[in-house]
């Protein structure tokens, strides 16, 4: 299997996060993909396919606010990242304000997720990642892995979070509908609900969203990824949600993910984007499900059985010691 990764998203490299009432180092660190690279022999650099397929899934105002809060930032004095310390209650967000403060709160939803001055680098890098996977899918490729990083599944076409500023798995999506795949499956297998791919479909009948992740009663981001929530408009119906109390282990788990590909095989998609999270491990820092290594390749088989052409995205995974295995499991078992 081709593997996508640019070494200009190591760039991206916060100090430190607000996590549960405190700050503290920041988990999405570069030492995540190092150590995938290192478990899986490395990978191909991709080529630059521009900003326009990015363009297609995320507003012009906020790739723009992207790329120029870092310099807003240390023109108004404040040292460090970009992090974000108010939000206006939903719905009542102007656009017409400048004070930075303000902008980050206009376009993002948590603190999780600052923005350093290389952010925007490694965050464009990482959908030309997944960009050059797909076209290796696209180009008769049976599957293809991007190692995204950062992630992708949390940003919303006009919001980050969740340490997700723009979101690969939608990019992939769009771009595939527009080379003529007139059915797209997402499959969101992260222990966190992927709330922005969620977003960017919800009124859209032509991708389908399933997603396994932790019960939003117990776990972020709280606010998406209940049960009822299926879609609205041309989408009803076109969002499956499968939330999983803490502890799950493989059975259930695998249970879960059989019930998403049933629904995904009535969809009848001409590709399947695979958003995998491997912090649904056992001893992952921040999550809570009981996943072993070895269970990734038996869920990895069970999807790659169904058939679709397949993007298959990295996520979250935040135990490094483990990470790079974790992952090599799961393309091994593809």
């Amino acid at each position: 299997m081709r593997r996508f990764f640019s070494p200009r998203q190591l760039a991206h490299a916060p100090a430190q996060e607000l996590h549960n009432g405190g700050f503290t180092a920041y988990a999405e660190s570069p030492d995540r993909a190092e150590a995938i690279l290192t478990a899986i022999g490395g990978a191909e650099a991709p080529t630059d396919a521009g900003l326009g397929p990015i363009a297609a899934v995320h507003r012009a105002d906020y790739l723009d606010f992207l790329q120029q809060a870092p310099g807003l930032w240390a023109e108004a004095g404040r040292p460090g990242d970009v992090i974000g310390y108010v939000w206006p209650v939903v719905g009542r967000r102007p656009l017409n304000l400048q004070r930075i403060d303000a902008l980050v709160g206009r376009y993002s939803f948590d603190a999780s997720t600052p923005l350093a001055r290389e952010t925007w680098d490694a965050a464009y890098w990482s959908c030309q990642s997944a960009l050059a996977a797909l076209g290796a899918v696209l180009g008769g490729d049976r599957a293809a892995f991007a190692l995204c990083r950062p992630p992708g599944h949390h940003a919303g076409a006009d919001y980050l979070g969740g340490y997700s500023y723009l979101n690969a798995a939608a990019v992939v999506a769009e771009t595939a509908r527009a080379a003529g795949k007139a059915r797209v499956a997402i499959l969101d297998i992260d222990y966190h609900h992927g709330n922005g791919t969620q977003d960017i479909f919800w009124e859209r009948g032509d991708v389908f969203y399933a997603s396994l992740h932790a019960d939003p009663a117990t776990d972020y981001p709280f606010y998406w990824g209940h049960a009822d929530e299926r879609g609205d408009g041309a989408g009803a119906g076109a969002t499956l949600n499968l939330p999983l109390p803490q502890g799950t282990r493989l059975e259930a788990f695998r249970r879960a993910q059989a019930q998403a590909l049933e629904a995904i095989a009535g969809f009848s998609p001409d590709l399947l984007v695979v958003s995998f999270g491997a912090d649904t491990w056992e001893g992952d820092p921040i999550s809570h499900f009981k996943l072993t290594t070895e269970d990734y390749a038996v869920l990895a088989r069970d999807i790659a059985a169904a058939g679709w052409p397949s993007v298959l995205l990295m996520e979250g995974g935040y135990a490094i010691e483990a990470l790079g295995g974790n992952v090599a499991s799961f393309l091994g078992g593809w």
